[in-house]
């Protein structure tokens, strides 16, 4: 199953706004009925444990909806398919991550100059990923699938976004595109798994690469911090 493509992104407002941009989970309506969200919750929990117990591989609608104690039906209506539920899995991690990239504490956060923004993020979403390797794998069905979702839509947005105001040259969105492309969860765990190259080493090339762009980095006292959980 496979989602719409995203319409081209426009250029951002100089006068936008912190919160201008919504949060966007991966695939879930931003609000559901009560009953809906504490059943929802319910099957996500029952999910979670089986993906601790036999791993994203095993983990299937039929084993979710006999662990929630509901019919195999109740788990397609709310998820749509395996992906979806996998995908659903990884909602709130996400929203953490862009809360923390849209109205977090600088640098990763507004209030730090757009270069020492962009910079901060490649790591951010690195180090975000790297213990969902499997779960994010999994869930990737479809080839397409990926590049409709919201969250990766809100990705590109705001790189572009920054991108614009660091004034490099070249098309904003397609730099956002190669940059995201960088750090794909399939091919950072193919480098850290398969290569035995480390994260610190991924996060340096990400640096490079956006420096090369155009976008130098600010040295400044105490920029090498921690951020809940990122390091930027």
């Amino acid at each position: 199953m496979t989602g719409h493509v995203p319409p081209p992104l426009r250029p951002p407002d100089p006068g936008e706004a912190r919160t201008s941009l919504p949060l966007a989970p991966t695939g879930e309506p931003p609000q559901l009925r009560a009953d809906a969200a504490r059943n929802r919750t319910r099957l996500l929990d029952a999910a979670s444990r089986l993906l601790t117990e036999c791993g994203a591989t095993n983990l299937t609608m039929e084993s979710v909806a006999a662990a929630a104690g509901v019919g195999k039906g109740t788990v397609f209506r709310r998820f749509g398919d395996r992906a979806g539920l996998l995908l659903a899995l990884l909602d709130h991690r996400e929203e953490q991550l862009q809360a923390a990239f849209l109205s977090g504490p600088p640098p990763l956060g507004p209030g730090a100059p757009a270069a020492e923004r962009l910079h901060a993020f490649g790591p951010a979403v690195l180090r975000h990923e790297r213990d969902q390797h499997p779960l994010i794998l999994a869930s990737r069905t479809d080839p397409l699938r990926n590049y409709a979702v919201p969250a990766r839509h809100l990705r590109l947005s705001h790189i572009t976004m920054l991108l614009r105001r660091t004034n490099v040259a070249g098309d904003p969105e397609l730099l956002a595109h190669t940059l995201l492309g960088s750090i794909d969860t399939a091919l950072v765990h193919h480098l850290t798994e398969e290569r035995g190259i480390p994260l610190e080493r991924l996060e340096e090339g990400w640096h490079h690469l956006v420096t090369r762009l155009g976008a130098a980095r600010c040295a400044r006292p105490g920029a090498d911090r921690a951020i809940g959980p990122y390091r930027v």
